[in-house]
C-alpha cells in the first residue's frame, strides 16, 4: 500500500519565514510547515499561539519595524512566505503598504539572508487580474528605489486607489514578474499566487460590507469557496525543490474562475 511521506515537499530542518501567521492562508502556512518539520520564522502584528521556532511582532505599515524584525532572524533562510495582507475596507495607504510597499521592503531586507536554492512566494488575489490594464503604471510603481518613495508616488497617484486592494495586488503580481528575474540570477526564485474566494477571517470582515452572492460569483466555475489549507498547501509546493523550474509566475489557485473569464464562460 503506497503511503503519503510526513514530508513531501522536503522541509525538514529548512527555515522559513511566514508573514501573516496569526490567521488565514499564514497560519494554515505556518502550521503545516511546522508539521512537516520546518524551523518556523512567524511574522504578524497579531500575536500567533502556533509553536513556532521564533514569532516577531511587526507592522508591514512601518519600515523601522520591519527592519528590527528581520534583523532579528539571523539565521540562512531557505524559504519566504508572505502570506500577510489587509483587507479592502481599510484606508488605501496602509492597504498598499501592507500589502506591496512593506511586504516588498521585506523581501528585500531578507534576500541577503537567503541560500542559493531558496524560493520566495506572496500570496495576491484574483482580485489583481486586471494587472495588464494598467502595466506601465504598475511598471512605474514597481520601480521606485525604497518604502518611502512608493509612499510618495502613492501619494501623487491617488486615482487608483479608489480600489487600493486591487490595486496593490496588480502592483504585487507586476513587481513578482520585473524582479524575479535579479532574484533567480542569486540563486532564489520568485512567484506568487492568484487565490479566488478563500473562507478565512479576512472573508469574513469582507461578507460584512459586501454581499455574499458577489464574493461568491469568484466562486465559479468549481461552486464553493476555497479552503486556507487548499492554499497553503500551494505555496509551499511552489517554494519547495518539487517547483526548482518555476520562476516569476503568477499562478491563479481560484478553482477555474479566471480561465472562465478568459474564454468567457459564465457558468
Amino acid at each position: 500500500m503506497m503511503t503519503t511521506p510526513p514530508d513531501p515537499f522536503g522541509y525538514v530542518g529548512k527555515h522559513c519565514v511566514v508573514t501573516g501567521c496569526h490567521s488565514g492562508i499564514g497560519q494554515a502556512a505556518a502550521r503545516l510547515l511546522a508539521e512537516a518539520g520546518a524551523v518556523v520564522h512567524g511574522l504578524d502584528w497579531q500575536e500567533c499561539d502556533l509553536p513556532l521556532a521564533r514569532f516577531t511582532q511587526v507592522d508591514l505599515r512601518d519600515q523601522a519595524l520591519i527592519d528590527r524584525a528581520c534583523s532579528a532572524i539571523d539565521t540562512p533562510i531557505d524559504a519566504v512566505f508572505n502570506c500577510a495582507g489587509l483587507a479592502p475596507m481599510h484606508p488605501p495607504i496602509d492597504v498598499m503598504k501592507v500589502n506591496f510597499i512593506g511586504l516588498r521592503h521585506l523581501t528585500a531586507a531578507l534576500l541577503g539572508k537567503m541560500v542559493p536554492g531558496g524560493a520566495i512566494v506572496s500570496v495576491g488575489s484574483n482580485g489583481g487580474a486586471g494587472w495588464r490594464q494598467r502595466l506601465p503604471q504598475l511598471l512605474d510603481l514597481v520601480a521606485t528605489a525604497s518604502f518611502d518613495d512608493a509612499v510618495r508616488w502613492c501619494e501623487q497617484h491617488p486615482g487608483p486607489q479608489a480600489n487600493a486592494y486591487g490595486f496593490s495586488k496588480e502592483a504585487l503580481v507586476v513587481w513578482t514578474m520585473y524582479h524575479s528575474a535579479s532574484t533567480i540570477a542569486r540563486g532564489v526564485r520568485l512567484n506568487c499566487t492568484s487565490p479566488g474566494s478563500v473562507q478565512t477571517p479576512m472573508l469574513e470582515a469582507i461578507e460584512k460590507v459586501t454581499p455574499s452572492d458577489r464574493i461568491d460569483i469568484v466562486s465559479r466555475p468549481i461552486g464553493r469557496r476555497s479552503s486556507a489549507d487548499e492554499q497553503a498547501l500551494v505555496l509551499l509546493m511552489l517554494n519547495s525543490g518539487h517547483a526548482s523550474y518555476v520562476n516569476g509566475i503568477d499562478l491563479p489557485v481560484d478553482g477555474g474562475f479566471i480561465a472562465s473569464r478568459i474564454v468567457n464562460i459564465n457558468p
